[in-house]
């Protein structure tokens, strides 16, 4: 199963050197979900070819006009578009009633439903749970209410021992039992099949986390322990310092020094702040503390692995 990240803005405050405002799609297998929608989102769909009719949900961190501006005008082209199947958003207080306004001001009446959850910034709730994907929610600490976004596998298929399969007479349905690590009982509650006899060693499931605005914060380490990609704010370099904490922001250094505390795989930095033009140097010295780091770089797409 495809899970992968496609960034479509990577920029902070203002879009500047050919980088868009905080947006991207994350897919897993067919499904693709929307985390922030920062100002110019659509044409940002349109220029990296993902299809925007494939999004069901979105999910916004936090009511800074960079993360979030973008929504109505996606929301009104799905309108015009004459979109009939359900979206569902998801984000802070307050965004329903944003929403609410425009459309009540632009007489609007949707052609299809909009569902509205509320996020909360205590602890990590679980928000939306998707066939073999649950989605999270995380408080992060920044000027306004903020929460981050886990993608989460619920289990990863298991390889089988096919000589052991053969000759079994195993149904497709014990089959699929065992491929998703469980073992297989009869009606009676008799153990009938268990499933590590019949699969090779299990594969952790996979986890993605994203991490929109936020100081340098060590409590959040729990939320996104061991993932195996951290995008994680990196607007200033360690020279500004200062800056970074005064508007509750981090620094490279900051999220690779989290990176590394969390022991995650790997580490997308992003939402640069328009002052840096060459991107590189922020790259080297996030990467001297954590090496397995990388820019988030708009229309490229990063493979959970």
């Amino acid at each position: 199963m495809e899970f992968q990240v496609t960034i479509l803005g990577s920029n902070s405050a203002a879009p500047a050197h050919g980088r868009n405002q905080t947006s991207q799609v994350v897919s897993y297998g067919r499904s693709q979900f929307m985390v922030d929608c920062g100002e110019g989102t659509q044409h940002q769909l349109k220029l990296h070819r993902v299809k925007s009719s494939k999004i069901d949900h979105i999910f916004i961190s936090h009511l800074h006009g960079d993360h979030y501006l973008g929504l109505m005008g996606l929301i009104s082209t799905f309108h015009l578009n004459s979109r009939t199947s359900p979206l569902h958003i998801f984000g802070p207080k307050g965004l329903d009633e944003i929403i609410t306004l425009h459309l009540k001001y632009s007489h609007t009446q949707l052609k299809f439903p909009l569902h509205f959850t509320e996020t909360s910034t205590e602890g990590k709730n679980l928000l939306l749970e998707q066939g073999n994907i649950r989605v999270f929610s995380f408080p992060l600490k920044h000027r306004i209410p903020c929460t981050g976004f886990s993608f989460e596998e619920t289990y990863r298929q298991q390889k089988l021992i096919k000589e052991k399969i053969v000759g079994t007479g195993m149904s497709v349905a014990e089959i699929q039992s065992l491929l998703q690590g469980k073992d297989v009982v009869e009606a009676d509650g008799k153990l009938k099949y268990v499933a590590s006899e019949f699969t090779h060693q299990p594969v952790p499931p996979r986890r993605y986390a994203f991490c929109s605005d936020t100081v340098f914060d060590p409590t959040l380490i729990p939320y996104i322990q061991g993932v195996d990609l951290l995008y994680h704010e990196s607007t200033f370099m360690a020279a500004d310092k200062e800056r970074a904490k005064l508007t509750l922001h981090s620094t490279t250094e900051e999220a690779a020094t989290i990176a590394k505390t969390a022991k995650v795989k790997e580490l997308l930095l992003g939402h640069y702040s328009i002052r840096y033009v060459d991107l590189y140097p922020l790259l080297w010295e996030a990467k001297a503390i954590f090496d397995a780091t990388h820019l988030s770089e708009e229309g490229k797409t990063y493979v959970i692995k």
